[in-house]
């Protein structure tokens, strides 16, 4: 397996995870989300949260995954907008790490206002604007950030050809839509459940799916792969002269 083919693997399979991870998450955390109780209630739900806590820390760490992975590899065609991907990947992980701790915090105090018998209605005050905190992290992370991923990554492979050029159309399409879903849900134009927003973030959710299974089962195009500077044994081509050797892989990125 070459070094590329390796590369982009990777990244498909962190794109793949992000999926796994966060979709179950979404419904571990049901009991906490629905119930204004829940901080002063029995805590049944406290196993099940804390696990969709972790699901959801290492949805955000496959999310910077995914973006570290293809790095080497994007920032030959353009170093700026390539930065800009592991940037909101990160910027996106540390925002939803902030929802996360928002939750846990709610089992943590629901468990201490059990033994120090605290006053139930400052305790569902508490738990509720811990759960804004957790909508508003969910709106300007998860809920936005996307756009600016699709953006970054998609110019780039659009740019380069190393994947299908429809897929990152998908991505880039999906983008304003998803930007002004979230723009108009930040003002109350709509909700989160609205028509629109389900219409605005499909083409994203299909983007993602998409560039993930391509890059795990099918990897970049060689002919690309060598126009960027790879050589042959890089990009797993036979048709490629190998004398692109490391000079070509040192050459620096191209901002076209």
């Amino acid at each position: 397996m070459t070094r590329a083919r390796r590369l982009a693997l990777a990244a498909g399979v962190f794109y793949l995870l992000t999926f796994a991870f966060s979709i179950p998450a979404f419904f571990l955390y049901e009991p906490v989300l629905t119930d204004p109780a829940y901080i002063v209630g029995s805590g049944d739900a406290d196993t099940r949260i804390i696990f969709g806590a972790v699901l959801e820390m290492l949805t955000a760490l496959a999310g910077i995954g995914t973006a570290v992975a293809v790095y080497p590899v994007i920032r030959r065609q353009s170093e700026a907008a390539s930065l800009g991907f592991v940037t909101t990947r990160s910027y996106e992980a540390a925002v939803m790490i902030v929802g996360v701790l928002a939750l846990v915090s709610i089992v943590s105090l629901r468990q201490a206002s059990t033994a120090a018998g605290t006053d139930d209605s400052a305790m569902i005050a508490v738990g509720q604007a811990l759960i804004t905190i957790r909508d508003q992290t969910a709106l300007f992370g998860p809920g936005f950030v996307p756009a600016l991923n699709a953006l970054c990554f998609g110019y780039v492979l659009y740019r380069s050809r190393l994947v299908p050029r429809i897929i990152p159309v998908l991505g880039l399409i999906g983008a304003p839509l998803l930007m002004a879903s979230a723009i108009g849900t930040m003002f109350g134009l709509h909700g989160n459940g609205s028509v629109f927003a389900a219409i605005a973030l499909a083409p994203i959710f299909i983007w993602e799916l998409s560039i993930g299974l391509w890059m795990t089962f099918k990897g970049f195009n060689a002919t690309a792969l060598a126009s960027l500077g790879f050589n042959s044994g890089d990009a797993g081509s036979t048709g490629t002269n190998s004398s692109r050797t490391t000079a070509a892989d040192s050459a620096p990125p191209s901002d076209e």
